[in-house]
């Protein structure tokens, strides 16, 4: 049974509970489109929460017109392969990662250069600016696209069950699982890290079986998988920031009417924003929640771990595979990087 302390109403401080009776009401009267937005975060995770009142404001402002039914939790299958279910236009709409959705567009993963953001004011200068607007339009080259502005998944931090990680000495030969991301990875290895990409279902085992002794992932992911169940601390390294992207099959987007998909960008942006503000609040609640627990948190010197990548080839290497356009609009706000 999950820990009560870390429930839904607990994990969503700050976040506006979502009515039952709102998830539960349905027009008497078919909708016009019925789509399906599939999600890989927990039922719990504020991503859901608030993607569901987005969906309930837009069946009310279409007038029934659209309904968009919402699958969390990789109801509908894995991350990639949602990816390629939205791809074909059996999945209408997908929340995901942008290390994930790096897998079929590398270019997505241009936000996700380690210690790029210093804090999210650089952040969300970043995307909702010159940064955002081109990834955004590189993924609208694909038969997909963005229906919103991005939703926070939140700076990464490392957890471990053996050793504390304080410094980038501290990382060599760390077994650390990774998601099935090249920049991850890439970053891992560059600080001599034994990195360990492994499939997020079978995370918690592999820690437990000490497969690998750490992993890295934002706190509101830590806290809703339990992780901290079979970790010990937690290194605020805020090494990568990952963005969330509401993605939209393009034929399926086409045939909505132009007013309907109207509604559904601005009701999605104002629950984008939403969002954002929960992660916040969750992250400043989580490390008092997750300290009663038995994690002990670690504040680093983040400039040492940047400064300790700048001296391996992991930047140079970034920047040739994305090229100077890609990488200008980067250092525009993260400043010189390679």
């Amino acid at each position: 049974m999950p820990d009560a302390s870390l429930s839904r109403r607990s994990l969503l401080t700050g976040a506006a509970a979502v009515p039952l009776c709102a998830i539960l009401t349905r027009r008497a009267s078919a909708a016009e489109f019925t789509y399906k937005l599939a999600t890989g975060q927990d039922p719990n995770h504020p991503v859901n929460a608030r993607a569901q009142q987005a969906i309930d404001r837009i069946r009310e402002a279409t007038g029934g017109r659209l309904e968009i039914r919402l699958f969390p939790a990789n109801q509908l299958g894995g991350d990639t392969d949602l990816l390629a279910q939205l791809r074909s236009g059996a999945v209408e709409f997908l929340n995901i990662s942008s290390s994930i959705l790096a897998t079929f567009l590398p270019v997505a993963s241009l936000p996700n250069i380690g210690f790029a953001f210093k804090d999210y004011d650089s952040v969300w200068a970043a995307m909702d600016g010159p940064l955002g607007a081109y990834v955004r339009e590189q993924i609208g080259l694909t038969p997909i696209l963005t229906v919103s502005k991005t939703w926070d998944n939140g700076f990464r931090h490392i957890t471990s069950s053996t050793r504390e990680i304080r410094t980038p000495d501290d990382l060599k030969g760390f077994k650390i699982r990774v998601p099935q991301a090249p920049m991850q990875t890439s970053l891992f290895r560059a600080l001599n890290a034994g990195a360990a990409p492994i499939n997020f279902n079978e995370l918690y085992s592999a820690l437990q079986t000490k497969v690998v002794e750490g992993q890295e992932n934002p706190l509101a992911i830590t806290a809703t998988t339990r992780l901290y169940e079979v970790q010990k601390s937690c290194s605020l390294t805020g090494h990568i920031w990952d963005a969330y992207w509401i993605l939209g099959n393009k034929r399926a987007w086409l045939r909505l009417p132009e007013d309907v998909r109207t509604i559904v960008t601005r009701e999605l942006d104002r629950s984008a924003d939403e969002e954002r503000a929960d992660i916040v609040t969750l992250n400043a609640n989580l490390r008092s929640t997750l300290s009663q627990k038995g994690l002990t948190f670690i504040d680093v010197d983040r400039e040492a771990f940047r400064d300790a990548l700048s001296r391996t080839s992991f930047y140079k290497d970034w920047k040739t595979k994305f090229g100077e356009g890609a990488w200008s609009h980067l250092e525009a706000v993260s400043g010189k990087l390679a």
